[in-house]
């Protein structure tokens, strides 16, 4: 088995082929002056693992052209961030159900697939191969140690991020809650933990995305108000659309970390551990 990664997947990709001890192979992309994409990667073996996340629509076409590349081995598809996952129901008249539209296409070529913590489990269904998904919930929780803070309440950002909190603090043996909004009057919006006090607290609000990290950062405002002593943000796939990073930043949060599935400067924690250990199963 050779590791083959797409271009922004690199980093990470040469990770898990240092943890299984396998080699990685070189491949080239460049872009043409329409705009087509093309790629050219070199000599695999029977097997191929192919790593890439697809933030963007780049990505995305860069994959199915790798897939279609690396047809002459059997593919396992490793999606460490997976775009298009949580439009995951057809809300309106109209609108495609898009993670089933790009699973079904990413289904094809492979023989298998491994997602890190997809937003929505039920999109597995609709790859046609075996679909597996693996938490980052050990790493976090090793993270959120190297902080030093004594006892640190682990906060979901919503009741339905609750799940994935709930994880880290059984495994750091913390306690959890989640945030809840109290609309105080038609302008007013109070954000705080349904059912813990945050006054003296380190707390560390944990998600599988973070986004434009708007909610986020008003949390932590609000939060820091209550008395916290200091608050943290932690996620498995850190995006940060228009300017997500700096708004957190800026908003007196102590740390904002993120994993290497979309691979930036605030990846404090790999996922090619736990990738590694998933392809040897």
């Amino acid at each position: 088995m050779k590791v083959v990664c797409t271009e922004k997947s690199q980093v990470l990709g040469a990770k898990i082929a240092k943890a299984l001890k396998i080699p990685l192979v070189y491949s080239q992309y460049k872009t043409f002056p329409d705009g087509e994409l093309y790629l050219k990667t070199g000599s695999l073996d029977k097997e191929t693992l192919l790593v890439s996340s697809t933030a963007d629509n780049t990505s995305l076409v860069q994959l199915l052209l790798m897939i279609d590349a690396c047809d002459t081995s059997e593919i396992t598809l490793v999606l460490p961030y997976m775009g298009y996952a949580r439009q995951d129901k057809r809300f309106n008249d109209g609108e495609p159900v898009s993670s089933r539209a790009v699973a079904r296409a990413l289904s094809s070529g492979v023989s298998r697939v491994i997602t890190v913590n997809i937003h929505e489990p039920t999109v597995l269904s609709h790859f046609r191969v075996p679909a597996t998904d693996i938490s980052l919930a050990p790493e976090m929780t090793e993270w959120i140690r190297s902080l030093g803070c004594d006892e640190p309440l682990i906060l979901a950002p919503d009741k339905g991020a609750a799940r994935f909190a709930a994880d880290i603090a059984k495994i750091g043996g913390w306690e959890t809650d989640h945030l809840s909004k109290t609309r105080l009057s038609g302008e007013e919006v109070r954000i705080a933990p349904s059912a813990v006090d945050a006054k003296d607290r380190d707390i560390v609000i944990t998600d599988d995305i973070i986004s434009t990290g708007g909610t986020l950062a008003t949390a932590a405002e609000m939060l820091k108000e209550a008395g916290a002593r200091s608050v943290h943000a932690a996620c498995v796939h850190g995006v940060f659309a228009s300017g997500g990073f700096a708004r957190l930043a800026s908003s007196g949060l102590a740390s904002v970390a993120a994993s290497d599935t979309i691979e930036s400067a605030a990846s404090a924690y790999s996922a090619a551990g736990i990738i590694a250990s998933a392809v040897r199963k």
